[in-house]
């Protein structure tokens, strides 16, 4: 199940980010060549409407940053200081982090409820009552985006959601941390593909490049 829940998340990303980038350069090559004074090109990207492009990029790198937050969490790339914690005694270093990992899930869980009380009174409310066929009378619709008109609670859903899933990180780190004692780490100088190919530390690097240049000098010697 684990496993299932992270791909989906970094399917969710990965398709966020390139969804958003190819629809940045469509938009950006569609305002330039928009200006060109090419008769028949400009009159018909003219009638193309790309003004929502800028709107639907910036709710999706909202919804990515949310779930990369998470993601993030899982994999131990955030940012933090832990000088003093790595000083601690091992018993006070591992309450310190566990207390640590508690208010972050304490916080996050926090968020995601607000967000989805927020969510709900936004228009949520009157969407899943009409859908069931209940009285909706008394309830406001909610508003819309400006330019996708779009109703904004299904774009404000990635905070409860993404803070839920940051929350439920936060636990899945802890229970980790308390069972192994290791928290995630990543190392931001490793790239994927690069291990199977068999590097060199910078020693041996450094080693066999001065026996390379001393055994050319040495032929170059000979040459003369």
């Amino acid at each position: 199940m684990m496993k299932y829940l992270d791909h989906l998340e970094e399917i969710i990303i990965t398709f966020l980010i390139a969804a958003a980038t190819v629809i940045i350069a469509l938009a950006v090559g569609h305002r330039y060549l928009s200006g060109l004074p090419i008769p028949a090109l400009q009159d018909w990207l003219l009638t193309i409407n790309m003004s929502w492009a800028q709107e639907l990029c910036i709710y999706m790198f909202v919804w990515m940053a949310k779930f990369g937050a998470a993601y993030g969490v899982r994999s131990g790339i955030h940012v933090g200081v832990d000088v003093l914690v790595t000083r601690l005694p091992d018993s006070w270093r591992k309450v310190t982090v566990v207390l640590a990992i508690l208010g972050g899930a304490l916080f996050t869980g926090l968020i995601g409820t607000l967000g989805a009380k927020f969510v709900w009174e936004n228009g949520m409310h009157y969407a899943v009552f009409n859908k069931l066929g209940m009285n909706v009378a008394e309830l406001i619709e909610g508003p819309i985006t400006p330019d996708l008109e779009w109703p904004t609670w299904i774009i404000y859903s990635a905070v409860p959601l993404g803070s839920y899933l940051m929350c439920f990180r936060f636990l899945q780190v802890g229970f980790a941390f308390l069972r192994t004692g290791e928290l995630p780490r990543h190392d931001h100088t490793h790239v994927d593909g690069i291990d199977e190919i068999g590097t060199l530390d910078s020693t041996e690097a450094l080693e066999e490049y001065e026996q390379h240049k001393f055994n050319h000098k040495d032929a170059q010697g000979g040459v003369k």
